[in-house]
């Protein structure tokens, strides 16, 4: 198994060109695949809310439910750079109640880093996040837990004072102690205009190609989620339709008859099926 990577392997594969690869996933078995694929690093992001809970956003995800996937997580992927999203109000309240929360799921996880979504904005609550002894990963672009400050979630930087805006959100961040930057939403080249000026790693989530890793979440990479798909998703396989197909099938079986077939059953200790019958001929109903 792989040494699992730190903040500094990242910033040096940034500095050597070296691109590595994130994922969003949110239980112990898809973890454990993920590591054993060899992905450098894992999100568990509030995005649990849409996918997992069947919410309309993010906004309702509790920071109990953020320390509980990222429990499952870390024991599925012990050797993976793991990061905890702070979910709506567990930050930004008070740097006190910022570094507070981000605490217990340091604690109660054992993540390596917390995400938080906006730029210059969260600028205090970074810096006493990371002097507390913590790593930071920021995010901006779209954020979702804003998205309706934002009015929707059309994609960030389209122009150059926006691209500009952005830029300035990133150097912020970064001189506040964040170690990485999540750039989501934004045309290929305002992210590269921000990755090539910072020097800490920046992660695309619809960001194109320059910048330092790529992130999708596993749903949209498998095909299984079939409610949205973004613009910038590539999906590698279609298991959603595989899954339907599978549980329907199942399901007809159980109703046939045809499952549990000899095969999938148990058998009786050799001269118990004898025993048996004639224990049934003595006993039979009145």
């Amino acid at each position: 198994m792989a040494k699992k990577k730190t903040v500094l392997d990242f910033i040096r594969m940034k500095e050597n060109g070296q691109k590595f690869a994130s994922i969003v996933l949110y239980d112990y078995t898809f973890a454990m695949l993920a590591e054993q694929a060899g992905v450098d690093m894992i999100l568990i992001g509030d995005s649990m809310g849409n996918v997992i809970y069947g919410y309309d956003g993010t906004v309702p995800v509790t920071l109990e439910q953020i320390i509980t996937h990222s429990k499952a997580v870390r024991k599925g992927a012990p050797n993976t750079f793991i990061i905890g999203d702070m979910p709506f109000l567990s930050y930004c309240v008070s740097t006190s109640e910022t570094v507070a929360n981000a605490g217990r799921l340091y604690k109660e996880a054992n993540v390596d880093a917390i995400k938080m979504e906006g730029g210059r904005r969260i600028v205090p609550h970074v810096k006493a996040v990371a002097d507390a002894g913590m790593v930071v990963q920021g995010h901006i672009g779209i954020t979702p837990q804003s998205v309706a400050a934002q009015g929707g979630f059309g994609a960030q930087g389209r122009t150059l004072e926006g691209a500009l805006a952005l830029l300035e959100d990133a150097e912020a961040l970064q001189e506040a102690g964040a170690t990485s930057v999540v750039l989501e939403g934004l045309p290929a080249e305002s992210a590269r205009l921000i990755s090539e000026r910072l020097r800490v790693p920046t992660i695309s989530t619809g960001a194109g190609p320059y910048c330092d890793a790529q992130s999708l979440n596993f749903m949209d990479v498998l095909g299984i989620y079939q409610m949205f798909t973004p613009k910038f998703v590539k999906r590698y396989a279609v298991l959603g339709e595989q899954i339907r197909s599978a549980i329907g099938t199942y399901a007809e079986e159980i109703r046939s008859g045809t499952y549990p077939a000899p095969e999938h059953c148990y058998g009786l200790k050799e001269g118990e099926q004898a025993r048996i019958a004639d224990w049934v001929a003595a006993h039979k109903p009145d």
